[in-house]
C-alpha cells in the first residue's frame, strides 16, 4: 500500500510467533504505548463438557480482582457498555467541547485515560476516541441533525452510567437514550 493509507496490515509468522510491522502505519497515525501489567488468563480446555463450563464459571464468580471481571447481581461480565444517543444537542459540532466532556467524563466514572484522539471533519461533524485503562469512550456526531452517538465501555471499578449526566450536560440535551450491554455476559 502507498502513503496514501492511514495504517497497512501486518503479518505474522505462524512458526515463531513473531509480527512483521514494518510499514505498518502511514501518516496521521499516533501511537500510545503504556506500560501495562499483562494479566494470566486460562488457556482454554480443548474437551469441553457441561461440568468443565461450571467449574470455569465457578473459578471466575469467586471474589477475585484479578480479571477486572465485574460480579453484580449473581452475575459475572467483562464490562458495562453503555450506547449513549445525545439528541437535540448543541455544541456537537465543537472538538474542543467533545474533548471537554470526555474529560469530565472519565474524571466523574473514576476511570484512567490513556489516550484522547478527536477529528473534526468538514464541513461538520467530530468522530473520537478516549482510550482508558478500563476500555473506551467514542462518539461520531453530526451536528446538522443535533445529533451524536456516544459508546462508554468501562470494565473494573469505572462506573460509566456517571457519563450520562455529564453528556446531557455538555451538550444542553434535549433528550438522551441509554442502552446498556454488559459485555461477557453468559460467556464464562
Amino acid at each position: 500500500m502507498d502513503a496514501r493509507h492511514l495504517f497497512q496490515l501486518g503479518t505474522t509468522d505462524l512458526g515463531s510467533g513473531a509480527a512483521q510491522t514494518e510499514g505498518m502505519l502511514g501518516w496521521g497515525a499516533e501511537v500510545d504505548t503504556v506500560d501495562q501489567p499483562r494479566r494470566e488468563t486460562k488457556a482454554p480446555k480443548s474437551n469441553h463438557h457441561p461440568q468443565d463450563a461450571a467449574l470455569e464459571a465457578e473459578d471466575l464468580s469467586g471474589n477475585t480482582d484479578d480479571d477486572h471481571f465485574i460480579r453484580r447481581d449473581g452475575k459475572v461480565f467483562a464490562g458495562t457498555h453503555l450506547i449513549i444517543e445525545v439528541v437535540d444537542g448543541d455544541g456537537l459540532d465543537d472538538a474542543g467541547r467533545i474533548e471537554r466532556a470526555f474529560r469530565d467524563c472519565v474524571e466523574q466514572c473514576g476511570a484512567t485515560l490513556l489516550h484522547l484522539h478527536l477529528h473534526r471533519f468538514t464541513p461538520q461533524g467530530v468522530s473520537g476516541v478516549a482510550v482508558l485503562a478500563e476500555s473506551h469512550i467514542s462518539v461520531h456526531t453530526w451536528p446538522e441533525r443535533r445529533y451524536g452517538a456516544f459508546d462508554v465501555f468501562m470494565c473494573g471499578d469505572a462506573d460509566p452510567h456517571r457519563a450520562v449526566p455529564v453528556l446531557k450536560d455538555a451538550f444542553s440535551a434535549g433528550d438522551v437514550r441509554v442502552t446498556e450491554l454488559l459485555r461477557g455476559d453468559g460467556i464464562v
